[in-house]
């Protein structure tokens, strides 16, 4: 679906060609990594290491501007949340800390603010499932939510509103 919607906006002309790696890498992460998450509350090493490393290739076309903020915010990304990891481990685990690598190449690559804003809206994501698990599971209150779809979610919204010019 997430790649319908990447295609359907580059058909449309609303979405520039050199979006199209950083969108449709992020789509295909977002589907699996997340999956695998809200399953087995796990991030895999076999996803996360090498979404880590072609990140920054998805970014080439966007020039070396945004390559150089994409390199820049995996390196701020992962501090914050390493930063996190070590105060609280159980509120964040270090699967999280491993996908802030690739998540922060591109929110980097988008621009300083898309960084800070995808912490903040994937923390916001991620207590409105906890809040609304609560209300309507049977499931104990101090149940852990996964963290990382929400962090793929927030990632690829802020990405294709900025592609789309809607940000």
């Amino acid at each position: 679906a997430l790649w319908a919607v990447t295609g359907g906006l580059w058909g449309a002309g609303r979405l520039p060609t050199a979006w199209l790696p950083v969108l449709l890498g992020l789509g295909w992460l977002g589907v699996a990594a997340g999956l695998v998450d809200a399953r087995h509350r796990r991030l895999p090493d076999a996803l996360t290491a090498p979404a880590a490393c072609l990140a920054p290739l998805g970014l080439l076309p966007l020039g070396p501007a945004a390559m150089g903020r994409g390199v820049l915010g995996a390196l701020v990304a992962v501090l914050g949340y390493g930063l996190v990891h070590l105060l609280r481990p159980a509120a964040l685990g270090l699967g999280d800390v491993k996908l802030a690598a690739p998540l922060g190449t591109v929110l980097g690559g988008v621009s300083w603010s898309a960084l800070a804003i995808g912490a903040v809206l994937a923390t916001v994501i991620t207590g409105c499932v906890a809040l609304l698990r609560l209300c309507v599971s049977r499931a104990p209150p101090h149940a852990a939510v996964p963290h990382g779809p929400s962090m793929l979610a927030a990632a690829w919204l802020l990405t294709v509103a900025t592609a789309a010019g809607g940000a």
